[in-house]
């Protein structure tokens, strides 16, 4: 009789989705969560306007590796062209919520847009694409952006010891 094999598949290092169209990636070398407060104008009063005290920005450095590197930075491409043109978050939630949804090991976002792509290829690195790419979260105003970050959170910290 013969032997079951056990296939591991790797854990990507981060997920971007919109819907559907998932894009793992799985050599992220480098990520960073910026996060720049706004402050209250001098002299204002205690009564403030609902609108977002931060903006975040999230930068990720990574390697698209292997025969479907081509495949995967094709599929960044079209994600971040999503992103712009309303996502498919965007219809399920009729506008409440749109852009992409970044899961990884340091933050779990929706709203998120791509600001910028950057792709390396090298001589000495034949089987590799470089990928630099800055993303920025830009929720809307509001009671559910602050339930959706509450939520990703709880998700995160239930799911993390599995990974």
């Amino acid at each position: 009789m013969p032997r079951m094999g056990f296939v591991s598949f790797p854990i990507p290092s981060a997920i971007i989705a919109d819907g559907p169209l998932i894009v793992p990636l799985f050599a992220v070398s480098t990520m960073t969560l910026a996060e720049t407060y706004h402050l209250p104008p001098i002299g204002s009063d205690t009564a403030r306007v609902l609108v977002e005290t931060h903006d975040d920005t999230i930068t990720l450095s990574a390697a698209l590796v292997g025969p479907d590197r081509h495949v995967w930075k094709l599929m960044l491409e079209t994600v971040a062209e999503q992103s712009m043109r309303g996502s498919v978050l965007e219809s399920m939630t009729s506008g409440r919520v749109g852009g992409l949804i970044l899961w990884t090991g340091l933050t779990l976002r929706t709203d998120i847009f791509v600001k910028s792509l950057n792709f390396t290829a090298a001589a000495g690195r034949r089987d590799a694409i470089d990928v630099a790419m800055t993303l920025e979260h830009l929720p809307r105003p509001g009671a559910l952006a602050k339930g959706l970050d509450v939520a990703a959170a709880a998700v995160s910290s239930i799911i993390d010891p599995f990974l």
